[in-house]
C-alpha cells in the first residue's frame, strides 16, 4: 500500500515520539516537486551509511542523540540541534540512543 503524504496546507505533528519511538519506522511526511520531508527513526547503534543527496539538506534532531559524520567532522546532534549541508556533500548518521530527526531535502 502506497504511503499517503501530507497535502498542501495539512498540519503534521513532528513532536517527539516518546514511548512509541522503539516501534516507529522512518516515514516520508511530504514529497513535493522541489521538497521532501522525512522523519528518520534510528534505534541505538543503527546507522544510515554514507550517502549524498542531489540537493541541499537540513537535519533537525527531534529526540535522542545522533552522531552526524561528514568528511571534515563528527558532530553529535541532541534534541533541538539543526544542521545544513550543501548538495552532494557526503554524510552518514548513527544513533547513539534511540532517536528521530526531521530531514528536509531540496529536490
Amino acid at each position: 500500500m502506497a504511503q499517503t503524504h501530507a497535502r498542501s496546507g495539512q498540519v503534521v505533528s513532528v513532536l517527539p515520539l516518546g514511548d512509541q519511538l522503539g516501534s516507529a519506522k522512518t516515514t516520508a511526511l511530504l514529497k513535493a516537486e522541489q521538497l521532501e520531508v522525512i522523519r528518520v527513526v534510528l534505534l541505538a547503534g543503527k546507522e544510515m551509511r554514507e550517502h549524498k543527496t542531489p540537493g541541499e539538506i537540513t537535519v533537525q534532531c527531534i529526540e535522542g542523540r545522533i552522531e552526524f559524520r561528514t568528511p571534515g567532522a563528527v558532530q553529535v546532534l541532541a534534541p533541538g540541534d539543526f544542521i545544513h549541508l550543501a548538495r552532494e556533500e557526503p554524510h552518514s548518521l548513527r544513533a547513539i540512543t534511540d532517536a528521530s530527526a526531521l530531514v528536509t531535502i531540496r529536490l
